[in-house]
C-alpha cells in the first residue's frame, strides 16, 4: 500500500517541478494493453534556461523525457520494462511519421530516467551503464541507442545541484535532502509546493499502521515542519489582520500616511501592533506616531 502512496508522491512532485517548464502527462499510457509511463514531459523551448533552478533535474528536463521513479530499488525486470515502454513510444512516434508522411526529429524521440534508490554494480553493469564527465557520479548511462539513463540516488554527491532528485531518496538521504529543502529561502520558487506534497505525504502515510521503519522516520521527521509551518501561517495571519485593523484606525486619526511609515508598521511584531493600538488612542498628529515608532526602533537597537 505505501509503494502506491510514494509512487503517487513522486508523480505529483516531479509534474509540480516540471510544469512551469512545459507539458507533463502523468500518468501516460502506451500500448494496446495499456502499460503506464509514470511522467512524460514536453519541454517548452523559450523556457529551458530557467531549468537550471532544478539543477540536474532540470538538466534532464532540457529534452522530451521520460520519468521512471522507483521507491525501492529498481529490480532487473522492472528497469527492463521501463525500456520496453520507452521502446513502445518510439514505436507510436514511428507509426504517426509514417501516417503523415514525415520524418521522425531524433530529439522528439524521449530520453528515459529511470531513478532508483539504490542499484548494484552488477544490474549497472548488466545494463552497460556508463558515467559520463559531464554529468554527476551516480548517473549512469546506458549504450547510445537505447536512450536510456539510471540515476542511482544515493550515490548522487550532496549539492545543491542533486537536491531536487535527492527528495526522492529514502531514509537519511532524503531525510538531509528535506533538512536543505528547509534552509532555502522562503521565497525560493519549488521550496513551498515541495513542502506542501511532504506534509500530504506524511499524513497519507499516518493513516497506515503498517509502515516500514523508512517511512516511520520519514514521518515523524516531517510532523514537527508541519506544525512549524502552521503555526508560522496562523501567525502570519494574525500579523496581517493586526496590521490592516491598525492601518485602518491611523487613517481615519490622521488621515492618509506616508509610505515609508506604512513599511515601518509593516515590520512591527504583534505584540508592539497591539501597543501602538492603544497608544494610537492618543495620537493628534502624524508627528506623534513617528515619535512612537522612532522610540520602538530605539527599544529593539537596545
Amino acid at each position: 500500500m505505501t509503494r502506491f502512496i510514494h509512487d503517487q508522491f513522486s508523480k505529483d512532485y516531479l509534474e509540480e517541478l516540471l510544469k512551469p517548464f512545459g507539458q507533463v502527462q502523468a500518468p501516460s499510457r502506451v500500448a494496446a494493453e495499456v502499460r503506464e509511463i509514470d511522467v512524460l514531459f514536453t519541454p517548452i523551448p523559450t523556457k529551458t534556461a530557467n531549468l537550471a533552478t532544478l539543477g540536474i533535474l532540470g538538466k534532464m528536463a532540457t529534452i522530451s523525457a521520460i520519468f521512471e521513479p522507483f521507491r525501492n530499488s529498481a529490480s532487473i525486470d522492472e528497469i527492463s520494462d521501463c525500456i520496453s515502454k520507452l521502446s513502445e513510444v518510439k514505436s507510436a512516434m514511428q507509426r504517426e511519421a509514417k501516417r503523415n508522411k514525415t520524418k521522425i526529429i531524433d530529439l522528439k524521440i524521449p530520453q528515459l530516467w529511470i531513478v532508483t534508490p539504490t542499484a548494484s554494480k552488477s544490474i549497472i553493469s548488466g545494463f552497460g551503464g556508463q558515467i559520463k564527465l559531464e554529468w554527476d557520479k551516480g548517473v549512469y548511462f546506458l549504450p547510445k541507442h537505447f536512450r536510456t539513463a539510471i540515476v542511482v540516488i544515493h550515490q548522487l554527491p550532496c549539492t545543491q545541484e542533486t537536491l531536487w532528485l535527492r527528495i526522492l531518496g529514502r531514509g537519511r538521504v532524503q531525510q538531509r535532502a528535506i533538512d536543505e529543502l528547509t534552509k532555502l529561502p522562503a521565497n525560493h520558487p519549488f521550496q513551498r509546493v515541495t513542502l506542501e506534497l511532504l506534509y500530504s505525504l506524511q499524513q497519507n502515510l499516518s493513516i497506515n499502521q503498517n509502515i516500514e521503519v523508512d517511512d516511520r522516520e520519514l514521518v515523524m521527521r516531517l510532523a514537527p515542519l508541519y506544525q512549524q509551518d502552521r503555526e508560522r501561517a496562523r501567525q502570519e495571519g494574525l500579523q496581517q489582520g493586526e496590521q490592516k485593523l491598525i492601518l485602518r484606525q491611523l487613517n481615519r486619526r490622521l488621515g492618509s500616511l506616508d509610505p515609508s511609515l506604512i513599511v515601518q508598521i509593516q515590520r512591527l511584531s504583534i505584540a508592539q501592533l497591539e501597543t501602538l493600538g492603544e497608544a494610537l488612542l492618543d495620537f493628534t498628529t502624524v508627528a506623534d506616531l513617528e515619535v512612537w515608532l522612532s522610540q520602538q526602533q530605539e527599544i529593539t537597537n537596545e
